[in-house]
């Protein structure tokens, strides 16, 4: 996660319910749920890599492009169409990584995203190898269901994002109008796994009459008796999306001590908030990938 505040970009006017209702009365088929075993091997993984990297996966390091390597290795075995979309920034080539799962209404997208890099100073096991993680294991629930969706997904990992959210600020200003028009929603995850969590932080993006995937989430967690917050669109890759009027929503887990520091490493991250966040994610995707709405965005 950067260091940017919590920004609200300018209203749009779009009808929330409209949406909302389609996906309310579709029912969807059942999500699966996850546990440790199967998500914290990722955060294990990314440990490894920085470790043999200098001890962290920023922008521009072999840190950084092995972390992709691993995550794009996995989805490719998964059955995913993947791409690198490179930027450069620094002086430094960087890279997004793009995952497209076969199927689903082209012109109706739901994209779910991770910033992927660390600082410089640490490893980002939970600042933002959490949520990277949490979205791969996602794709990797799609493909094992052989998830057919009514919307076509797209899994996306962003770098330099600690540059100043940079990897999806490219993302989004490469993207022709009709390619934007046709991302319904944005998901964006950052610190899913904090130490010590009391409440989940979940994106309210009503100023571009998102509502759909905020009252997803917040069922959700109200339905297992977990507390959350509602947060405004900005301080991470989410804020890309807002500045395009792209609807967005996702959640963190608040910010950890150990936030751009060398201790940020996989004993940084608790299993149970990671495995709980990951199982949010999942059944919001599930519920979302079943219809589509009645309406594009003006």
């Amino acid at each position: 996660m950067g260091d940017h505040a919590f920004l609200v970009p300018p209203a749009r006017t779009v009808p929330a319910a409209t949406e909302a209702e389609a996906v309310e009365n579709v029912r969807a088929p059942a999500a699966p749920t996850v546990s440790a075993a199967d998500v914290m091997p990722h955060l294990q993984a990314l440990q490894r890599i920085a470790d043999r990297n200098g001890g962290n996966r920023a922008h521009g390091t072999r840190g950084y492009a092995q972390s992709v390597a691993y995550m794009r290795h996995a989805l490719d075995r998964a059955g995913f169409h993947t791409e690198l979309r490179h930027f450069s920034y620094g002086g430094a080539d960087g890279c997004n990584l793009i995952a497209d799962w076969p199927g689903g209404d082209p012109n109706h997208v739901l994209l779910s995203g991770a910033h992927l890099d660390s600082v410089a100073a640490g490893p980002g096991i939970n600042d933002n190898g959490s949520g990277a993680a949490a979205v791969l294991t996602t794709a990797l629930q799609v493909a094992e269901a052989g998830l057919n969706p009514a919307r076509h997904l797209r899994f996306a990992w962003w770098g330099a994002e600690e540059a100043g959210l940079v990897g999806s600020a490219d993302y989004v200003r490469g993207l022709s109008a009709a390619d934007r028009n046709a991302i319904d929603l944005y998901l964006n995850l950052d610190q899913a796994g904090s130490k010590n969590t009391k409440q989940w932080l979940v994106v309210n993006d009503a100023q571009h009459g998102e509502s759909t995937a905020f009252r997803a989430f917040e069922a959700w967690f109200t339905a297992r008796g977990i507390a959350t917050f509602d947060i405004g669109v900005g301080g991470s890759d989410h804020e890309s999306f807002g500045k395009a009027g792209i609807p967005s929503s996702g959640f963190s887990t608040g910010i950890s001590d150990c936030i751009h520091n060398a201790c940020d490493t996989l004993a940084n991250v608790d299993p149970a908030t990671q495995t709980t966040s990951t199982n949010a994610l999942i059944g919001v995707v599930w519920q979302l990938a079943a219809t589509v709405p009645t309406t594009h965005r003006p």
